[in-house]
């Protein structure tokens, strides 16, 4: 039997009673008989897979995990044995799930699929234990030849990601909705990259000499390189090159940014004790890094140009959320990280045009959130048309 271990928001609870135990250990549904099922009691594949993005999304608030198990049994259907299979394995494997586990099929008629829900224990251990037990079901309960013909794969929601990894990718299969997203959506998609590179190779083309200019100016007025470059996380957990204009001294030592990420993500002003009558700013807006050159760069938001460089290579796009550092991203919360899970990061987006630092994190994470479930070109345009005016009015820039 193969075997193959991966580690790995609306919430709902625990899913309720999904069903009770009887003679041949097989669910009988009760709550949830108006679902679609086949006619061995097993969840369709797109019910499953919604009954999956809730599970996600109940886990992201209440932080207790969950296990998705795939038995892919491709090889057995190829070899003309799905007659019986359903009933076999359905009954093998319900007999070592509880009654709130989900069962369905991941793929139809190909992968199927368990929802372990709400772990108490260690994720990385009870993954180990669940597997050991499904296991030992299978080859209890069937034929040997088809028990070994199974390939197991495990996934853990959340996904325990190792920062001393250099990258950490998204467990894709935690997250099919994104995937049937992306396929209805399909030609807006291709459309989108296109405006990216035919309009990041104009932008770059057409600010040519003041780009040369600006890489001048900074040359001559502070030592250290004139691009700055500096590792941020992408769609799906990807890492990239960040690019911008240096606007900070060479060497400056990173822990203001640091405390700042902290307490931003905590929610709390840079000025606790700023006039109440005047509106809260979540930025650094007296950071001593900064050079003369850097602020006018940074107020004028054209240390931003060479990300146009990121969205002509395709690890960016002209519109969608801000690309977090990796130690901001280390102190998301569960739900935030979906922040950057939908759409590539973005030059501009729905915070930039909404108030940029005089807005909450969790408020951004939710614009953000709103921008991927809702995301349109047309609403990419509308963003693009309020960019220059937030970037002439300056407002919340430091």
């Amino acid at each position: 039997m193969g075997t193959r271990m991966a580690r790995g928001d609306l919430g709902i609870s625990t899913l309720g009673e999904w069903g009770t135990r009887q003679g041949n250990g097989r669910k009988a549904f009760s709550r949830f008989d108006h679902l679609p099922v086949d006619r061995e009691g097993v969840l369709k594949e797109r019910i499953f897979h919604t009954l999956l993005t809730l599970e996600r999304r109940r886990a992201d608030r209440s932080r207790k995990p969950f296990v998705l198990m795939l038995l892919d049994s491709h090889l057995i259907h190829k070899n003309g044995n799905a007659a019986t299979f359903a009933a076999q394995l359905t009954s093998a494997i319900s007999g070592a799930t509880r009654e709130t586990d989900i069962l369905g099929w991941y793929e139809e008629d190909e992968i199927f699929a368990v929802i372990f829900t709400e772990i108490n224990l260690a994720a990385s251990s009870i993954s180990e234990v669940l597997h050991s037990k499904v296991v030992k079901a299978l080859r209890d309960n069937l034929d040997h030849k088809i028990a070994s013909k199974l390939a197991i794969t495990v996934h853990v929601f959340p996904e325990s990601w190792d920062k001393t990894r250099p990258d950490r990718v998204t467990d894709l299969k935690l997250y099919p909705d994104l995937s049937l997203k992306t396929s209805r959506k399909l030609i807006p998609t291709v459309l989108k990259r296109g405006i990216d590179i035919i309009g990041s190779a104009l932008l770059l083309l057409i600010l040519s000499p003041v780009l040369a200019a600006i890489a001048l100016l900074i040359r001559l007025t502070s030592k250290g390189p004139v691009i700055f470059e500096q590792v941020r996380v992408g769609r799906f957990g990807r890492h990239f090159k960040f690019l911008k204009f240096r606007t900070m001294y060479a060497d400056n030592d990173s822990t203001i940014h640091r405390d700042y990420v902290k307490t931003f993500i905590a929610g709390q002003p840079e000025d606790q004790q700023k006039d109440k009558t005047e509106p809260a700013v979540y930025k650094i807006t007296n950071d001593p890094r900064i050079t003369p050159m850097g602020r006018f760069l940074r107020k004028t938001s054209l240390d931003e140009c060479p990300q146009f460089w990121n969205v002509l290579c395709g690890e960016m796009s002209l519109v969608g959320p801000r690309p977090p550092v990796l130690y901001e991203f280390d102190d998301y919360d569960l739900w935030h990280r979906r922040r950057i899970l939908e759409v590539k990061p973005g030059v501009t987006g729905l915070w930039q045009v909404s108030g940029r630092s005089q807005i909450r994190f969790d408020d951004m994470v939710r614009l953000d959130v709103r921008y991927s479930q809702g995301w349109s070109l047309w609403l990419d345009l509308r963003i693009l048309l309020a960019t220059p005016r937030a970037v002439i009015t300056g407002d919340g820039a430091f």
